[in-house]
C-alpha cells in the first residue's frame, strides 16, 4: 500500500472528538497573521498596453505614490519588459511591489513579436521559481517571488471593438496569468458608448474563448461584492496624480475646460472598484491563483516533459523514486543505444575511409603505371633518335673524309702539273 493510499484511508477513519477544556490551537490564525506580517508580502503586477495609454499614471494613482517612470517612444524596435521593485509599508504591513511595464507594446509591424516577449517573460519567472523549488537545498522562505500575480490589460477607448492584437495576446496569456481587463482613459467616451463598449468587449472575449480573472464567489464574506463586481468588468478607469479643489477638499481629478473628472468618484469612472477588487479584497486570492493554478499548470507540463508522472499506464500511483529509476534505466538504455550507433557509425566510416584510400591507391598506381609506360615510350623514341643521329653523324664524317681525300688528291695533281710546266719552261729558256 502506497503512502497516498494510507493518507486517504487515514482521512476516512478520522473521527471528531469534543474537547473538555481549552487547549490553545485556536490561536493558530493569529500566529499565522503575525508570522505573515513579520515576513511581509510580495505582489507583482504586469501592465500591458500601448505606449501612452496611461499605465504608469494608473499605477501611481492606485498606490497613492510616485513611482519611477521613464519616457517611452512609439519607435521601439521590439517590446521590452521593464520590472521595477519597490518596498511599500502601510501601517505595520510591508509589501514588496513589482511593477512590470511593457515598453513598445503594439508599436511594431510584426505584432507576433509584441505578445511573444510577454509570454517568454512570464514563463521565465515560472521557470526561475521551479528551479528554486527543485533544488536540494531550497530557500523559498526568503526567495523573491517574481511570478506575475495580476495582469492589467489596458484597452484603448475606441468604443468599437477589441483589436486583433488584444484578443491574441489575452488568449496566449489566459492560462499563464490572472487577466483583469481595464478600459483606459475612460473619460474620452460617453457613458452610453462606454456601456455598449463593455458589453461588446465581454462578448468578444467569450466568443474567442478568452478566460479572464473572475473574482471568487465561494467565500461568503466577499461573495456578494465579488459577484457584483464581476458584472462591472472590464473596469473603465481614469488615472491622475493631480489634485483639484472640489468644494472644501482636494481630490484627485483631471481638469478639463468643460469640467472635472474625479478619479475616486464612482459616477465618473470605475477606479475605486478596481482598487477595491485588486488590492483590498482579492490580492491574496490573486497570489493564491497564481501559485495553485497557473504555476501548477506550468510545473505539471514541465515535469511531464521531463518524464515524471503520478500514475503508470495501469493508472496505479508511481512514486518519485520509481519514476526516477525508470527514467534512469531509460536514459542508460538510450545512452548504450547511442554508443552502439556511434560505434557502428565509426566502424562504417572507417571501412568507407579504407575503401576510399584503397581506391585512391589504385588510382595512383594506375597513374604511376601509365606514367611509367609513357616514360619508356619516350625513352625508346629518344634512343631511336639518338641512334639515327649517330648514324647520320658517321655518314657525314665518312663523306667529309672522302671529300677531304679527293680535295687533297686534286691539289697534289695540280701541284705536280705546275711543277712539270715550270720545268718545261725553264728548259726552253
Amino acid at each position: 500500500m502506497s503512502s497516498s493510499d494510507v493518507a486517504r484511508q487515514g482521512d476516512k477513519n478520522a473521527r471528531p472528538l469534543s474537547l473538555s477544556g481549552h487547549v490553545g490551537f485556536d490561536s493558530l490564525p493569529d500566529q499565522l497573521v503575525n508570522k505573515s506580517t513579520n515576513q511581509g508580502f510580495c505582489f507583482n503586477i504586469l501592465c500591458i498596453g500601448e505606449t501612452g495609454i496611461g499605465k504608469s499614471t494608473l499605477m501611481d494613482t492606485l498606490f497613492n505614490t510616485n513611482f519611477e517612470n521613464f519616457e517611452s517612444s512609439h519607435f521601439e524596435p521590439k517590446v521590452k519588459l521593464r520590472a521595477q521593485t519597490y518596498d511599500l509599508q502601510e501601517s505595520n504591513v510591508r509589501l514588496k511591489l513589482t511593477i512590470v511595464n511593457t515598453v513598445g507594446f503594439g508599436d511594431q509591424m510584426n505584432k507576433q513579436e509584441s505578445y511573444q516577449h510577454v509570454v517568454d517573460y512570464i514563463d521565465t519567472q515560472f521557470e526561475s521559481y521551479l528551479q528554486e523549488e527543485l533544488k536540494i537545498k531550497r530557500s523559498l522562505h526568503n526567495y523573491h517571488d517574481s511570478r506575475i500575480h495580476a495582469c492589467l490589460y489596458f484597452i484603448a477607448p475606441s468604443g468599437h471593438s477589441l483589436k486583433s492584437l488584444d484578443l491574441v495576446t489575452m488568449k496566449k496569456l489566459d492560462s499563464k496569468v490572472n487577466i483583469i481587463p481595464v478600459i483606459a482613459k475612460a473619460d474620452t467616451i460617453s457613458k452610453s458608448e462606454l456601456h455598449k463598449f463593455k458589453i461588446k468587449i465581454m462578448s468578444e472575449l467569450v466568443s474567442n474563448g478568452v478566460q479572464i480573472y473572475q473574482f471568487p464567489v465561494d467565500d461568503e464574506t466577499v461573495s456578494k461584492i465579488n459577484t457584483a463586481m464581476n458584472g462591472h468588468l472590464p473596469f473603465a478607469v481614469v488615472g491622475s496624480t493631480e489634485e483639484v479643489k472640489i468644494g472644501n477638499k482636494m481630490v484627485k481629478a483631471r481638469q478639463y475646460p468643460w469640467g472635472v473628472v474625479q478619479v475616486e468618484n464612482e459616477n465618473h469612472c470605475d477606479f475605486v472598484k478596481l482598487r477595491e477588487m485588486l488590492i483590498c479584497v482579492n490580492m491574496e486570492d490573486l497570489r493564491e491563483q497564481t501559485h495553485t493554478r497557473h504555476y501548477e499548470l506550468y510545473r505539471r507540463c514541465k515535469l511531464e516533459e521531463m518524464g515524471f508522472k503520478d500514475t503508470n499506464p495501469e493508472s496505479k500511483p508511481v512514486s518519485l523514486q520509481e519514476t526516477y529509476e525508470a527514467k534512469r534505466q531509460e536514459f542508460l538504455g538510450e545512452l548504450q543505444r547511442r554508443e552502439e550507433e556511434m560505434r557502428q557509425m565509426f566502424v562504417q566510416r572507417v571501412k568507407e575511409k579504407e575503401m576510399e584510400l584503397k581506391e585512391a591507391e589504385r588510382e595512383l598506381q594506375g597513374k604511376f603505371e601509365q606514367l611509367k609506360r609513357l616514360h619508356q615510350d619516350e625513352k625508346s623514341k629518344l634512343d631511336e633518335k639518338r641512334r639515327t643521329l649517330e648514324d647520320e653523324i658517321n655518314t657525314f664524317n665518312k663523306k667529309k673524309a672522302a671529300a677531304e681525300l679527293l680535295q687533297g688528291q686534286s691539289f697534289n695533281s695540280n701541284t705536280n702539273a705546275k711543277k712539270d710546266k715550270d720545268r718545261k719552261n725553264s728548259g726552253f729558256m
